[in-house]
């Protein structure tokens, strides 16, 4: 298979003082595999070249973390192509896109999993599901929101990884062929 750009979403480092891990060492690990790495602020976002498969590649960085780092971290990959289809299917195209985030999901969740959602968990704060991903709205900051990554992934039975909009669209940036990452 050709080398493709890969965004590598890591989940949950540099939260709260838990899983630290600092982006420069993450980056030198993984130069020793992959062309092209790039890190993206220290909320765990690499850009990297890679001929393996995205599944293939998810577990790969998975396991060099939990080798080189000793701590177990959940990674979610995709492609350019990718990115540039999530950011263009925005549900929620009014509005500022401070209050805009995306879930990365490692697998589309099942209908009868979606339909367990509440729509009104918390009032004001919006989601649309669209295959691997979770569109949320937050007009008043995520901060107090009751659509949790924890409820999420719960009630959806998959595990997932959030960024905000300005994060997406950079992510988009760097992904995009030529780009020096």
């Amino acid at each position: 298979m050709a080398p493709k750009t890969y965004a590598v979403l890591l989940r949950g480092i540099n939260v709260g003082g838990k899983n630290k891990l600092p982006m420069p060492a993450l980056r030198t690990l993984l130069e020793g595999g992959y062309d092209g790495v790039a890190t993206y602020i220290q909320s765990g976002n690499v850009v990297l070249r890679s001929s393996l498969a995205e599944n293939a590649l998810m577990r790969a960085v998975e396991k060099q973390i939990a080798e080189e780092f000793s701590l177990t971290i959940r990674v979610v990959v995709r492609t350019h192509a990718e990115l540039e289809r999530i950011a263009g299917a925005n549900p929620f195209r009014s509005g500022e896109p401070t209050g805009l985030h995306v879930v990365f999901l490692d697998s589309a969740p099942k209908p009868a999993a979606i339909a367990t959602l509440d729509p009104d968990r918390s009032p004001g704060d919006e989601f649309s599901v669209s295959g691997s991903e979770i569109f949320l709205r937050y007009p008043n900051g995520s901060g107090r929101s009751r659509l949790t990554l924890d409820y999420l992934e719960r009630r959806l039975g998959v595990t997932g990884t959030a960024r905000n909009w300005n994060t997406l669209l950079k992510l988009v940036e760097l992904t995009a062929p030529g780009s020096s990452g």
